[in-house]
């Protein structure tokens, strides 16, 4: 444990003691290139300066993006809000600039005529206009879109990764009515939550593609970094029209970074006082035709204990993942993509002694092993219309080992899709198939629980402008499950905005979720007894969903800017798949229909003040998820009904600061006995440099853990552990430091990028 602390002390010392010498560095390299000659260049290519200031106080805006949309060529402003798009020819093209909460300036480029461009963007008021939604399937911008999408962006996607560089966990988790529901303390596993269903109600995307699910399910947060991703798209809701079964609650869309003209290369180093320590290196280039991007990330984690019970708390875990992908440009409208993905887990909780075999113990080791494929082509037909291809296959392996059990199993996921896209001035249509395969195969000699699944599907999508007040969105789909049926899954959406910042938007529609094994509640029990799926006495969970929302932003000041965005919700699960004793087989555990409504229903609120280089957010969630199955419709167990948080920040181009603090209200457990409520507060702290950046996190710096509250585990007078329900954090306080170099410049963010519109 000094080890590593020490080590991330030293760290962060030589990075803050030595920053500048990086930066005098640079400049003698430029010096040594200016004294030896300048580059000359070529006679029919030509780079053009662009630099970006904001008009309201001429500060630079680092991370603004500049393209050239006929060419596919763009650059990013540096720190000092300059960037350089390089090689192109002489000619006439449109010049675009835009920027998270600015208005986007287009001007026409004349080469070689002019090469120098200066821009002063306006603010917009918080509309993220030019930020385009890849999860609802259209090419609008956040604007025009009538579903409803939570995005998560830029500046908070640096700030998050800092906080936690090992995979997901905390960008989700504090988002307005995300609840991150740890299932083991042994193991940390955890499973997303989106207003108080559970987390196989949740489809998880990346790049549009299905990520994680059935076997892999437990384990999906925690196998996710973040480093690579660029933006969070959420839309909470029914969304199974958009992608299939499994989005009753709704469905994350990871986009990852690409790559362009401009060479990204970051490293990412991460030390914690709570033994553990990570490295990520994320490299992104493009030349002509070709394009690549590298992903690499390790974690190595030491068992520990901050109770003192002689029990894990954060497990022993050594976690390894490569993802290379490979872009083809073969002409100007068609790119061509593939990628591959490979993740090694091995994650070992338990009895401390037992962990490094010094003695026996309760131990719960995960071993997990997963190779995935993605294949893409994207052509542009026409300027009103597109065709799509994509493939992924994924293969998982693991094994759960406890005392005197294991599970084991390996797990074939496939995916394939066609979609066709055509657009107008005022309609937008998308129209395409699908077919998604899985089989589980169970390594086991008795109570095998194998299980093959095949669906495919058609759906249409349209949004059209029906005046400049109203744009209205629907959708059909209609999918086919072997042994489960036909499935048709229409839904709506409507959008109301005026000249103003007023918008409002009214959505609904159906879901459905195929029956499988592994749900929240057959993890807790490490599947251990829980009998195999029958199809024959099963049917597949349906559900309707509808949401209401409504956004206004003002000037208070010609300094000070407030917006509030406001959501009511409803969701109701039918024959909602249950795990129960069995009646035929005693000691055993097995599914059934559930005899009546699962109804989640709430309200979300989300505030933001703004003045000059500080923005303070506000949110409340009221959840109130009801099991109608069960006398006296009783409030889901582990699901706050009141939660609410506070986030300052102030950033500039040196600095990011940032202090939350969150509240969860009580909760019920299985047994219907009252939890405490409790707040967390965190801090982080971020020096911007040049070549990167170096911060400290403070993460729950209160220390609220459950065993401040209750026992997380009680041995009986044998030593057999038992495992209490988890509604708090258990590992507590979490001291990091780290540091972000970046070689070829510091290309993140200004400004904060959570959005709910």
């Amino acid at each position: 444990m000094k080890k590593i602390f020490l080590c991330s002390m030293m760290l962060l010392c030589y990075a803050f003691c030595f920053g500048n010498a990086f930066a005098k560095a640079d400049s003698k390299q430029k010096f040594i290139a200016l004294k030896n000659g300048t580059k000359v260049q070529s006679k029919t290519t030509y780079d053009i300066n662009i630099t970006v200031m904001s008009e309201e106080n001429n500060e630079p805006l680092l991370g603004a993006n500049a393209t050239i949309k006929s060419l596919q060529k763009g650059a990013m402003m540096d720190i000092n809000g300059k960037g350089t798009i390089q090689n192109l020819e002489a000619g006439t093209y449109e010049l675009t600039v835009s920027f998270i909460g600015y208005e986007s300036q287009s001007v026409t480029a004349v080469i070689p005529d002019q090469l120098n461009y200066s821009f002063k963007l306006h603010e917009a008021e918080g509309e993220l206009e030019e930020i385009v939604i890849q999860s609802t399937r259209s090419s609008r911008s956040f604007k025009r879109t009538p579903t409803r999408v939570e995005f998560i962006g830029g500046e908070e996607m640096i700030e998050k990764t800092a906080m936690n560089s090992t995979n997901i966990a905390m960008v989700l988790r504090e988002s307005t009515g995300i609840q991150m529901q740890q299932t083991s303390q042994s193991s940390a596993n955890q499973s997303i939550r989106i207003q108080g269903l559970d987390g196989r109600y949740t489809q998880l995307l990346k790049d549009g593609f299905p990520l994680y699910g059935g076997f892999a399910g437990g384990l999906s947060i925690m196998q996710v970094p973040p480093l690579d991703i660029s933006q969070f798209e959420i839309i909470k809701g029914s969304s199974s029209t958009l992608y299939g079964g499994g989005a009753i609650a709704g469905l994350v869309n990871m986009q990852s970074k690409t790559p362009n003209d401009e060479t990204e290369l970051d490293v990412m180093l991460v030390g914690t006082q709570a033994l553990g320590i990570t490295g990520n290196v994320f490299y992104s280039a493009r030349k002509d035709k070709w394009g690549t991007t590298i992903y690499a990330s390790a974690n190595s984690q030491k068992e520990y204990d901050p109770d003192g019970d002689n029990y894990s708390n954060l497990p022993q875990a050594k976690t390894i993942s490569l993802n290379p992908k490979v872009f083809y440009y073969p002409s100007e409208n068609t790119t061509i993509w593939l990628g591959l993905n490979g993740t090694f887990d091995d994650r070992k909780g338990g009895n401390l002694d037992a962990i490094n075999d010094d003695g026996p113990g309760y131990t719960e080791e995960n071993i997990s092993r997963r190779i995935s494929s993605q294949a893409v082509w994207d052509t542009r037909l026409s300027d009103h219309s597109s065709f799509q291809f994509k493939n992924s296959v994924s293969y998982f392996n693991r094994e759960l080992l406890i005392p005197n059990m294991s599970f084991k199993g390996n797990q074939i996921n496939t995916f394939t899709e066609v979609n066709y896209k055509t657009n107008s001035t005022k309609t937008d249509w998308i129209v395409g198939a699908n077919l998604y395969s899985s089989s589980f195969d169970e390594d086991a000699v008795v109570n095998e629980r194998d299980q093959k699944d095949i669906t495919v599907g058609g759906f249409v999508n349209n949004i059209t402008d029906l005046s400049d007040n109203w744009i209205l969105e629907t959708g059909l789909r209609t999918d086919y499950a072997a042994d489960w049926g036909f499935f048709a899954l229409p839904r709506a959406s409507l959008l109301y905005k005026n000249n103003g910042r007023f918008t409002s938007r009214l959505g609904g529609g159906l879901g459905y979720k195929i029956p499988d094994l592994f749900t929240e509640d057959a993890e807790r029990l490490n599947f251990q007894n829980v009998m195999a799926i029958d199809k024959d006495a099963l049917v597949a969970e349906t559900s309707y969903g509808m949401n209401l929302d409504f956004d206004y932003g003002f000037s208070i000041t010609d300094e000070i800017n407030f917006s509030i965005n406001q959501l009511f919700y409803l969701t109701a699960i039918d024959n909602g798949l249950l795990l129960n004793s069995s009646t035929t087989s005693p000691g055993m555990f097995e599914y059934a229909n559930a005899t009546d409504l699962t109804i989640s229903r709430g309200a979300e609120t989300n505030m933001k003040f703004s003045y000059k280089d500080f923005k303070w957010f506000l949110n409340y969630a009221h959840i109130d998820t009801q099991l109608n199955y069960l006398n006296g419709n009783p409030q889901k167990p582990l699901t706050a009904k009141h939660n609410a948080g506070s986030v300052i920040m102030y950033e500039n181009e040196k600095w990011r600061i940032g202090y939350e603090t969150y509240y969860t209200g009580k909760q019920l457990l299985f047994n219907g006995t009252e939890t405490t409520d409790f707040f967390t507060m965190g801090l982080l702290v971020m020096k911007n440099y040049d070549w990167g950046n170096v911060f400290v996190n403070f993460e729950n710096f209160t220390d609220r853990r459950q065993s401040r509250f209750s026992p997380t585990v009680t041995t009986d007078i044998s030593g057999v552990p038992t495992f209490n329900e988890i509604y708090a954090p258990t590992d507590g306080f979490i001291f990091s430091a780290g540091i972000i170099i970046k070689p070829f410049g510091n290309k993140s963010h200004h400004g904060h990028g959570h959005h709910d519109d």
